[in-house]
């Protein structure tokens, strides 16, 4: 059985792995002097729960359980509350470790309540979505939601170890494989044109959770998460090219009530921003049609509700990567070629917004010269590859 172990070179350095059947064996990635163990699970995940809590039983771990509300609702605050007054009936100390198996929300929901539970202790990820495995489980980002938006209460709070067992992905339903692909295609994007490529080679087959093509991009993307967190686990700089895509998907998920999967929004945002950066005179609209044809080819949306910009827009400003009054949006020279860009006006935010909604006689592109808008772009030439050891026995 192949297996790539894939280091995120932080302060506290960990490895995400990745291959199949890796749950046997989880305590190996357990830092040694723990003895408790909480796991917080997504109850329909919740078939292999038994036999792990038995292996880790007879190796000795005292075993608490907690199932949680799965997709957002694992993200509120009661839910957080519930899980502290678990950890201090089993009397967690800062040695002890907690395990969070399910979603990029479930695993959200157990970064934060580790990070905040006598101020940190150790967390081990097994995200059992695709978008969990390429994108919410890594880099140490949770947060919870409010009403005023996704994610605006949270901590960094980086994880013992992060095991994307492929296997996990046999039991979502297909739109949930689906969803995950837009975080993939999101890195390819923004930093490694190869993973485009093998999506273009075979959109359908990269959608079979026991498809090489989809393994091939599971390492991918979690290389260019890991390399961007490495530089960046704080987000002060290069890792808010990350979020390309997701100021306009973010207000998708606020206006619909997180009743639309993330990936689904994500897809949508990735278009809007594309339509932005055309507009803006930053990027080839060859590139925005490619945005779209590569996320249709895998089923993805690329178009939102006409009628929504009242809903959408106070989302946008309130985006987390805005800086008191300066708004602030990833964009998109070329592949591999993202930047930061600021203030830009909100008629042409509008503007991209009826592109997207499909709204007769928006498809023109009035471009406009690059030097209207402010651009940020202290970053460099990005460096993605952190060490990787591969074809690890496991």
């Amino acid at each position: 059985m192949s297996v790539t172990k894939i280091t995120v070179d932080v302060e506290a350095p960990y490895d995400v792995i990745v291959g199949q059947g890796l749950l046997s064996g989880l305590d190996r990635y357990v830092p040694e002097d723990s003895k408790r163990l909480m796991i917080l699970f997504d109850p329909s995940v919740a078939a292999p729960i038994p036999a792990l809590v038995d292996e880790l039983r007879k190796n000795g771990f005292e075993v608490h359980l907690l199932a949680v509300p799965s997709g957002e609702d694992a993200k509120e605050i009661d839910v957080a509350v519930a899980a502290w007054r678990r950890l201090g009936e089993a009397a967690f100390t800062r040695t002890d470790t907690i395990i969070g198996i399910g979603g990029g929300s479930t695993t959200d929901l157990a970064g934060f309540v580790a990070g905040t539970w006598l101020r940190g202790v150790p967390v081990v990820h097994v995200p059992t979505t695709l978008l969990g495995m390429v994108d919410a489980a890594i880099g140490g980002k949770a947060g919870l939601d409010t009403d005023e938006g996704k994610n605006l209460v949270g901590v960094f709070h980086q994880p013992a170890a992060v095991l994307c067992d492929q296997a996990m992905l046999e039991t979502l339903p297909p739109e949930e494989i689906i969803s995950g692909m837009a975080e993939i295609i999101k890195a390819g994007l923004v930093a490694d044109a190869g993973i485009l490529d093998v999506v273009w080679s075979g959109p359908q087959e990269t959608l079979n959770p026991d498809s090489p093509l989809l393994g091939e991009l599971i390492r991918r993307a979690v290389k260019v998460k890991a390399g961007i967190v490495a530089e960046d686990p704080n987000e002060r700089g290069r890792r808010a090219l990350l979020n390309y895509g997701h100021t306009f998907g973010h207000a998708i998920e606020q206006a619909e009530h997180f009743e639309w999967r993330h990936g689904d929004a994500v897809a949508v945002g990735l278009v809007f921003s594309a339509e932005v950066a055309v507009r803006a005179g930053l990027m080839d609209p060859s590139l925005l049609g490619l945005h779209r044809e590569l996320l249709a080819a895998v089923g993805l949306p690329t178009s939102y509700k006409p009628g929504r910009w009242d809903r959408l827009w106070p989302a946008i400003r309130r985006d987390k990567k805005n800086k008191g009054k300066t708004r602030r949006m990833v964009l998109l020279e070329d592949v591999a070629k993202p930047l930061v860009v600021r203030d830009i006006p909100e008629d042409l935010l509008e503007e991209a917004y009826q592109a997207v909604s499909a709204v007769p006689g928006a498809t023109p592109y009035p471009v406009k010269t690059a030097d209207a808008y402010s651009l940020e772009n202290p970053y460099g030439t990005p460096s993605y590859v952190p060490p990787i050891d591969d074809d690890l026995d496991g």
